[in-house]
């Protein structure tokens, strides 16, 4: 079995048990080799609320690389600011398929100490 068919698997997995409402949406994230996003969306509606990247200037001016452990802890600041700025505090982590290490740790961490409740 592939890698890429291994974290498919996970990402269903964890798909049928998470679903974001407007109150607390779901926070999915997507991680490729040299970016990352993350986006905050209302599955009952079928919405995405708002979405970050670390294309956007705010985090490309900042940093060298836009796929390492320092993007994606400036993607998580900018998220959370934006999201209590909208007035939303807690959110369902969907983490699609990928394993909780690296990124996607420093990512949930950096969340959740800028003050969004998982």
């Amino acid at each position: 079995m592939k890698i890429k068919d291994k974290r498919r698997k996970r990402y269903l997995r964890g798909k049928k048990k998470v679903l974001g409402t407007k109150q607390r949406p779901r926070l999915c994230l997507y991680r490729a080799l040299n970016n990352m996003s993350a986006q905050l969306i209302d599955d009952i509606e079928g919405k995405t609320i708002l979405s970050v990247s670390t294309i956007d200037k705010a985090i490309e001016d900042k940093h060298k690389g836009n796929g390492n452990i320092a993007a994606s802890k400036a993607l998580g600041e900018l998220l959370t600011e934006k999201a209590l700025k909208a007035n939303i505090k807690q959110v369902k982590f969907d983490r699609s398929g990928y394993l909780y290490h690296g990124r996607i740790k420093e990512f949930a961490e950096t969340c959740l100490k800028s003050g969004l409740k998982f």
